[in-house]
């Protein structure tokens, strides 16, 4: 047998174990008889170099590092599902539908906790994979994805084909990487979503194959290709193309009453997965009704992800901390021994203020229940009372800074420390600043700051700018290079032309959040139209009133605010606004609208969107100040509150009628 014969003999058997091992779960081959079939292609591939094949096994390890990833154009936008969360949105998901096709029926999917993946084959053989990125472009990991021994290199049949999947890492590979981590006096991975997507991202793709992350094939973009007729056809032809796919969990519903039992089921065995699952994800079956429905310009009209409700788990007070916040608030926090909340590992909440937690009887010692609010925030959910001993502590609220020592007062609910240079306050105010939502400049985390601060690196805002002249400085402290310096740096000058409602975010007025600042940005166009604004004017402006006029106002009249920011505008800090500019229209400007039930031809972002556009403004909540409750399929209590109140309502068809008016 010629040196080419033996080496495509062996990859013949290698891929076929694989495919026993993760296709059929039914392996002949013992661990022994792989290694030697391992060892020898490799054997080989070293002596013939020229002979090495595409979909060689031996690719996994990893190859060269790369300075950067290439950008995909996908050829089918890869689109994510709006999200729901009760049985409610699962019955105006299932009405909607019926809208437009006549009985459907419903492919159900554990909805993976990982990211979007898309592997290109040709030929059968995988030539590319691509991260999701925004949905149209994304970026090239084939080498990374490569590494993936769930990743069939060949399939098995020689055609071209997309095939779209999550790339996961399973609780198993999460602790042995944080257990690598540990040993190494490296940071722990906070989840295995993050860690998934921090590791199909390194430049080195040795690294992503000792992470030992996973895929699960779940979609093909042109099904029609390959005749076939329903989603769950695509599962039973990816997995028969040597694809791992969730065959075992995967179901099917002809009505409401089968989902829920699903999601009821699923639930059940969700603790005892191997991976993540963060909920459902409901796809019509018939690929002809999912052309019938189409697509928004956003999301799949076809589709839906019902997500599991937050996860609540038991640990112990250990000590309530206080903080001091950029405003000077102070917070007290409740710190516990880490526990596993939604896949994250926590050990501490904000306990909000002195109220809360004298509301939830709140000690040092008890049993406390946590889950992530929204899955994101940790938060207290209650105080286990059954379980408290008598040796508990009550909570005591402190009177004086714990930075400063300066005597707090109180304002409403909140405590605060009144002195402007607590260096608590400065430190906090700047890891404002630099945040995602504000600035956002990678490479200054809060702890970097802080060390800065008390280097004298960054004492003022005007500092984070002027950092390039102390390159050289800051590459002799511990933990940075020439690269994080450069990245840095560069990060802090693309800052630079944010449009200003970053910047108005970011500096920080009292009251004036995210939200508020696109709003004035929108408004006044830029930083010095909005400074030269009157009370009366800001105050006639929606949702801004009294107070956040006055704290606007307060503000700019500061000469130590005027100071700073002309002083960014001599750093060359961008003061106009970039984003889309708003239009007048009597029907929705300046009006406040609350959206219930669901449209059947425009999803809610979309709407939100529109109406913002139009200088609307959308609240989740309906009250007295809101002027009009856009009612579609299946509204909630919203809609009877705005009947209650005797708001206008505006229902599918008048909603048309504004929109054809634009």
């Amino acid at each position: 047998m010629s040196p080419q014969e033996r080496i495509d003999d062996l990859i013949n058997k290698i891929n076929h174990a694989s495919y026993e091992y993760y296709i059929l779960d039914n392996p002949t081959l013992t661990d022994q008889e792989y290694d030697d079939y391992y060892k020898e292609l490799l054997s080989l591939e070293e002596k013939y170099p020229e002979l090495k094949r595409a979909d060689s096994p031996t690719n996994r390890v990893g190859g060269d590092a790369v300075d950067k990833f290439d950008k995909v154009t996908h050829a089918h936008p890869m689109l994510s599902f709006d999200d729901i969360f009760n049985e409610e949105e699962i019955r105006a998901f299932d009405e909607r539908i019926k809208k437009s096709v006549s009985n459907p029926t419903y492919s159900l999917e554990p909805k993976m906790d990982g990211l979007s993946g898309s592997l290109l084959y040709e030929n059968g053989v995988l030539v590319r994979g691509a991260t999701r990125g925004d949905g149209v472009v994304g970026e090239d990991i084939t080498t990374n994805i490569k590494t993936i021994k769930s990743i069939p290199l060949r399939l098995t049949e020689p055609i071209d084909i997309e095939v779209r999947g999550e790339i996961y890492m399973s609780k198993e590979a999460f602790m042995k990487a944080n257990e690598d981590r540990r040993n190494n006096n490296e940071n722990e991975f906070a989840n295995p979503r993050n860690a998934a997507a921090g590791s199909v991202r390194q430049l080195d793709s040795k690294i992503t194959a000792k992470r030992n992350l996973d895929f699960m094939a779940y979609f093909i973009p042109n099904p029609e290709d390959y005749g076939l007729k329903t989603q769950s056809e695509s599962l039973a032809y990816l997995r028969k193309l040597g694809f791992v796919t969730n065959y075992k969990l995967n179901g099917h519903a002809k009505n409401v009453e089968d989902i829920l039992k699903y999601i009821e089921d699923l639930g059940k065995k969700r603790p005892d997965l191997p991976y993540n699952i963060d909920g459902v994800v409901l796809k019509v079956d018939d690929l002809n009704d999912e052309k019938v429905l189409g697509f928004t310009s956003r999301v799949p009209r076809w589709g839906i992800a019902y997500k599991f409700p937050a996860e609540e788990v038991l640990t112990v007070l250990r000590e309530i901390k206080f903080t001091v916040g950029r405003t000077g608030k102070i917070t007290p926090n409740a710190i516990f021994h880490p526990v596993h909340v939604d896949g994250s590992l926590v050990s501490k909440a904000t306990l909000h203020n002195y109220d809360y937690c004298i509301e939830k009887d709140i000690r040092v010692g008890d049993v406390i229940s946590i889950r992530k609010a929204g899955d994101v925030i940790p938060e207290v959910v209650e105080v286990k009372l059954d379980r408290r001993t008598d040796d508990v502590k009550d909570f005591v609220m402190i009177d004086r800074c714990p930075m400063c020592d300066t005597p707090l007062i109180r304002k409403d609910a909140n405590h605060f420390c009144p002195n402007e240079h607590c260096p608590a306050r400065k430190i906090e105010g700047l890891v404002h600043f630099v945040s995602r939502p504000a600035m956002n400049i990678d490479g200054l985390g809060d702890a970097i700051i802080e060390d800065f601060y008390n280097m004298g690196i960054i004492k003022r805002i005007e500092d984070i700018y002027n950092l390039k002249d102390k390159r050289e400085d800051i590459i002799e402290l511990e933990g940075f290079g020439n690269k994080s310096v450069d990245n840095l740096i560069n990060s802090i000058e693309t800052s630079k032309s944010n449009s200003v409602e970053r910047l108005l975010f970011a500096i920080g007025i009292p009251g004036i959040g995210a939200k508020t600042a696109k709003v004035l940005a929108k408004k006044y166009l830029n930083l010095d139209n909005l400074m030269k604004a009157s009370l009366e004017e800001l105050t006639n402006i929606k949702d801004i009133g009294d107070i956040l006029a006055n704290s606007i106002v307060s503000y700019f009249s500061e000469p130590k605010n005027q100071e700073l920011i002309n002083n960014l505008k001599e750093l060359g800090i961008n003061m106009e606004y970039k984003g889309e500019k708003t239009i007048n229209n009597p029907l929705i400007s300046n009006k406040k609208f609350v959206i219930t039930g669901t449209i059947s031809f425009m999803g809610r972002n979309e709407i939100k969107e529109l109406l913002e556009k139009y200088d609307g403004i959308t609240v989740d909540s309906v009250s007295k100040k809101t002027d009009v409750v856009i009612v579609g399929e299946a509204p909630g209590s919203k809609y009877d509150k705005a009947l209650e109140l005797g708001i206008e309502i505006w229902n599918e068809e008048k909603f048309k009628e504004v929109i054809d008016s634009l």
